[in-house]
């Protein structure tokens, strides 16, 4: 009869924990459970298997550069609970310039599943999850699964699942467990140091000792991570992440410490490293660390591509208001053309120093930003196009701020003018932030990975280079006496002025409309008309004081000043979310290629083919004119068919952290960017920010003759 007895239960567990496999697309997705049932109070693990289609990837629960962690959604019965994922140690996924972290073939997620102590035994419980994947190849493809389980409660422990317990054992005893190591990590320069002593490390191999950070930010997942053997431990040396930035850093590095085919979880935390952890570690490449400048060469750059910013073409619609400013000064003693030179100077340089610092603190707090990031905000684009609509009318004549041109005689009037002057060089900054001059780039992309005091220094240089040749012309009499003479004239040439500034108010708002969609449109032309309607109120009460003579603020000078503040909090609230989802959603036109991505760039070069990648914004106005002038002409295109390269248009008008951080990796810290990429796998070629023909035919030719 115990033949009989050991048959039943056999028979009473044959099909028991049982699952469907769900097939998404590039993957195939179950629950497995570690046991055949569950009693009552009892913890088994349950894991998550994924089959991955060959060449693709799913992602750990930091993904690296790119990409999502794999997510389970429980439906339990009431009284049961399930715990996190026990995570596989992570495999690195090079795709392209980015370093990922992830799975590939079959894997195990082992979740812990406790059942309610008032389970009845000889019922089945169903565990239902909604399973989450991020799969990649040379694309993403987001995929999802409901699964089921299904658990026979047991009045005793269940015996073993003869399938799944021998590999979920396995996935948890391979899995990074605790181990006595004590830890520390301290900044060296430009990198970081992570120092580990303890048991497990003594003998063991360390040659091929990996970090791998549960953050994202606190290090660059694609840099080397240089190694020293020490007594009792080992050094390694990293380059810091964004979580470093600005001077700050994290109050602890913690994760996986993976060496000698096995991983142990650690927690670093700042401070000395510990004694016998060894050395500082190699010094890394200086490429890895972002560059080989230093602060004088940075500075210096800086204030070149200052100096050259005032010829970019984002700086032409401000150029309007400094002629007209010079023209003002003809004929005027020298001392006061000094103060109205310095006082422009002095509202470029509060205007740099304030988006510096104001670069400086998104960066310490994690923000992907970069140069000219200001126009990446749909509010913050609004309210610059009502400004530059202001300033036109002005210029127009609709109504005056402060004195006109004309009436600068008055010491009341010189000081009206000086503001005027400190308004320009911040206008002037505002403007020509999003552009990026030659030598600029290099400056501006080594300050954001410095300290705060050395990164506003490059950026003070580079306000001193913008400002320069304005105020070098008030100091010098020569140029000024080649000033024509103030008179007639100038009322003309000041309406002339205003249409370059109604031009620059028609291009931000096609670059709110890319940002926010058509809905945008209709609320910043409200917004201009009722803007333009309280200049015109503002101009009637400025002549009637001119008439009256009173000094009396009149009713229609208070109507226009609350109109003023009606259409700026107009294009300023509600939110521009909604509208800005439907224009992210739908596909923009490009030039003859395709829209960039991480993956796919990586796919084109795995098969060795040539690429042309162009880092542009729709507010970028040199961007802009390099796509009119030079990409979009047959030469080119011509020569891009010729030699066979892709063209990927990496679009930064909205903000896209992924693009952001391609840039940091290049050292830019704006647009545009153009990198080539030649044929076989070369390393890409960095093109000049402002491109020719010839450059641009010359780099392709060369890219395509490093095939083989």
């Amino acid at each position: 009869m115990r033949w009989l007895a050991a048959m039943l239960a056999a028979l009473a567990f044959c099909g028991a924990a049982r699952a469907q496999a769900v097939d998404t697309g590039h993957l195939t997705a179950e629950l497995v459970s570690q046991t055949q049932g569950i009693a009552p109070g009892q913890t088994v693990y349950v894991a998550l298997r994924q089959k991955i289609q060959d060449g693709w990837h799913t992602y750990w629960r930091n993904a690296g550069d790119s990409g999502e962690a794999t997510t389970l959604a429980w439906t339990l019965p009431a009284g049961w609970k399930a715990g996190a994922f026990v995570w596989p140690t992570p495999r690195r996924l090079p795709v392209g310039p980015l370093v990922n972290y992830g799975y590939e073939g079959e894997v195990l997620l082992p979740v812990p599943v406790i059942a309610a102590a008032d389970a009845r035994p000889g019922q089945t419980a169903v565990l239902t999850a909604k399973a989450s994947f991020l799969v990649c190849k040379e694309i993403c493809v987001p995929e999802d699964a409901r699964l089921q389980i299904a658990l026979p409660v047991t009045a005793a422990p269940a015996p073993p699942d003869p399938r799944w317990a021998g590999p979920i054992a396995k996935a948890l005893a391979a899995a990074p467990r605790s181990a006595a190591l004590t830890a520390a990590f301290a900044r060296r320069g430009q990198a970081v140091a992570l120092g580990i002593v303890g048991g497990p490390l003594k003998g063991a191999d360390v040659r091929d000792a990996y970090f791998y950070p549960y953050d994202s930010t606190v290090i660059d997942h694609a840099k080397p991570q240089g190694l020293d053997r020490g007594p009792a431990g080992l050094t390694l040396t990293l380059v810091p992440g964004y979580a470093f930035q600005g001077g700050a850093q994290p109050k602890a590095l913690a994760g996986v410490l993976a060496i000698d085919g096995k991983a142990y979880e650690l927690t670093a935390a700042p401070g000395p490293l510990p004694a016998g952890a060894g050395g500082l570690g190699p010094p890394l490449p200086k490429a890895a660390l972002g560059g080989s400048l230093s602060l004088l060469p940075a500075a210096l750059f800086a204030f070149l591509g200052g100096l050259i910013l005032n010829l970019m073409p984002c700086v032409f619609p401000v150029l309007a208001m400094k002629a007209a400013s010079l023209a003002a000064h003809g004929g005027r003693e020298q001392a006061q053309a000094r103060r109205h030179g310095l006082a422009f100077g002095a509202g470029v340089l509060a205007a740099f120093l304030a988006l510096a610092a104001a670069l400086i603190a998104l960066k310490a707090a994690g923000a992907a930003v970069g140069w000219g990031f200001q126009l990446q905000s749909p509010p913050v684009v609004a309210v610059l196009a009502l400004l530059m609509t202001a300033v036109a009318l002005n210029l127009s004549g609709v109504f005056e701020v402060g004195t006109s041109l004309q009436g600068a005689g008055s010491s009341l009037a010189a000081r009206g003018g000086l503001a005027g002057d400190v308004f320009t060089g911040v206008l002037a900054v505002v403007v020509a932030a999003p552009c990026t001059a030659p030598f600029m780039g290099a400056a501006v992309g080594w300050a954001l990975t410095q300290p705060p005091a050395a990164a506003l220094a490059v950026f003070l240089a580079l306000g001193l280079g913008f400002a320069a040749p304005f105020v070098a012309v008030t100091f010098v009499p020569g140029l000024l006496a080649r000033l024509p003479r103030p008179g007639p004239w100038m009322e003309v040439f000041r309406r002339v002025l205003a249409f370059p500034m109604y031009a620059a108010a028609a291009w931000l708002v096609w670059v709110l409309t890319i940002q926010a969609g058509e809905a945008a449109l209709a609320r910043i032309l409200a917004a201009a008309i009722v803007l333009a309607f309280a200049a015109w109120l503002l101009g009637l009460e400025q002549r009637r004081q001119a008439v009256a003579a009173d000094g009396r603020r009149g009713a229609l000078g208070l109507l226009g000043v609350a109109l003023v503040a009606v259409a700026t909090v107009a294009v300023i609230s509600p939110p521009y979310g909604q509208g800005a989802a439907r224009a992210q959603a739908a596909p923009r036109a490009d030039l003859a290629g395709s829209s960039y991505s991480p993956e796919k760039l990586a796919a084109l070069r795995a098969d060795g083919k040539p690429v042309f990648v162009n880092y542009t914004a729709a507010w970028c106005v040199s961007c802009q004119v390099n796509d009119l002038v030079v990409l979009s002409t047959p030469p080119v295109a011509q020569a891009m068919k010729r030699d066979g390269f892709t063209y990927l248009k990496a679009d930064w008008t909205r903000r896209d952290p992924a693009i952001a951080a391609e840039l940091a990796r290049f050292g830019r810290a704006g647009v545009p960017l153009y990198l080539v990429y030649g044929a076989g796998g070369a390393q890409p070629v960095i093109l000049p920010a402002i491109l020719t023909q010839g450059v641009v035919i010359h780099a392709l030719d060369a890219g395509a003759a490093k095939a083989g």
